[in-house]
This record gives C-alpha cells, structure tokens and sequence, in this order.
C-alpha cells in the first residue's frame, strides 16, 4: 500500500493546446501541494516557452513534467483514473465531485490519476471510457465552462483539505491582558468620566460603571491595546489641563 506522502496524484493533461493554460495548471497545482504533472500529445510540443511565465514560478512542475503519446500509457501505473468531465458521454460509470474523488484518492490503495481534456473539446468518449470514475462538479447547466486551470484547481483544492498542508502565515495573537491592566484602565475612564459628571444622576451611577466594565472587558484586549487605550486617555487628560 502506498504511504500517505505517495498518494498524490498525478494531474494528467491530454491534448493541451496553449502553453500559457500548462503553466496556470502547473501553478494550481503547486498552490495545493501537487508536483506531478503528465502531459499527453501536447498541441504545440513540449517544452512550450508560454508555460514558464503563466506559471507563476511553479518551475519545479514544469521542470518534472513528462510525455506521452497517449492517455494509456500515460495512466499505465495507476490502479484508479478519474477522467474529468461536465458532459454526459453515455459511458456508464460512476460519479464522484472533487471532495469525493479526494477522500477516495487519500483512502484506496494503488496510485490514482486525474485527467483533464483539451480546453476546447474536453475528453473524448473513448478517453473518458478508459478512466474508472467521472468526475464533475455541480454547476450551471446554462453555462458549464471550466477552464483548464480552474478544473484544475477545484481537484487540487479538494486533495489538499485532507493533507496537512502549511496554513498561510497568521499574525501570532498576544494574550488577554491580565485583571490588574483591565482594571487600570476602567479606573482611569472613570477618573477623565467623573468630573464631567458622566455617571450623573448618582440613581444610575452604579448601573453606568457597570455598563462600562462590559464594555471594556469584552473585546479581551491584549497588554498592547490597553496600553493604547491608556496612552490615548493621556493624551485626552492633558490636552484638558492646558
């Protein structure tokens, strides 16, 4: 059985037909962590000089890519083929979508391949009859045309979910501020509130202070925003001393 770290798939582009359409599937494909790329019978050749600048730095996949004169031999070493497709082909197979094919790829053993038509025509009857599974995406029955790289992508994307792939780059969050920094500076909007009689009438003071400490400990600010906070209200206090 393959290892997990074997299980991707390789993405198979039959009869490809611009150069710039391989480079922007090669970077969908590297955005979601695949590498393997097998082209068959490309129009224009291979390689294609259009493909490294639509790649967007996606080299490695380009790089790596390999031929083959037909969708056969290109899927010759893979025990499950999903041959993508929008069109009903009256091949009877079964239906999988994206997120579907995923789960299957990640489970079953045996490699798998996913393969996608020419942009124009997409697979032929024959290609499609060769693969083991279709695989489609819901989509509107009035205008059902995916480009080559956005296919692409919904399959890498779906893979990928299932793979412990590095979340983009987050801002590390600090930590609430302690009690004693909360309570500084509920003191000190008390101290700037008092002598402009915001907790006026005295019936109702008790009730504004309260309102005001849920006001203030309710975001969870950090030690920094407190501090802010505190720099601003200074800044409020001298300003009324002047």
């Amino acid at each position: 059985m393959l290892a997990a770290t074997d299980r991707a798939p390789p993405i198979v582009l039959v009869r490809p037909q611009l150069g710039e359409n391989i480079g922007k599937a090669a970077r969908a494909m590297l955005n979601f962590g695949l590498t393997e790329l097998r082209l068959v019978a490309p129009r224009d050749g291979w390689p294609n000089p259009s493909a490294g600048p639509a790649a967007a730095g996606a080299d490695l996949v380009l790089e790596q890519a390999r031929i083959f004169d037909t969708l056969a031999d290109a899927v010759a070493d893979c025990a499950h083929v999903y041959a993508t497709t929008v069109r009903k082909r009256g091949v009877t197979k079964p239906v999988v979508t994206p997120e579907e094919a995923a789960r299957a790829i990640h489970r079953d053993a045996g490699r798998s391949a996913i393969v996608f038509g020419p942009e124009r025509s997409g697979l032929e009857t024959e290609e499609v009859a060769l693969a083991r599974t279709i695989l489609t995406v819901p989509i509107n029955p009035d205008f059902g045309s995916l480009n080559l790289a956005q296919a692409v992508i919904l399959c890498a994307y779906e893979w990928s979910k299932l793979k412990a792939l590095a979340q983009p780059t987050e801002e590390e969050l600090l930590p609430p501020a302690p009690q004693d920094e909360l309570e500084g500076l509920i003191a000190h909007f008390e101290a700037l509130l008092e002598p402009r009689n915001y907790f006026f009438p005295e019936s109702r003071a008790a009730a504004s202070r309260r309102t005001l400490r849920t006001l203030l400990t309710k975001p969870g600010w950090n030690h920094l925003e407190v501090r802010t906070l505190r720099g601003v209200l200074s800044t409020l206090e001298r300003d009324r001393e002047r």
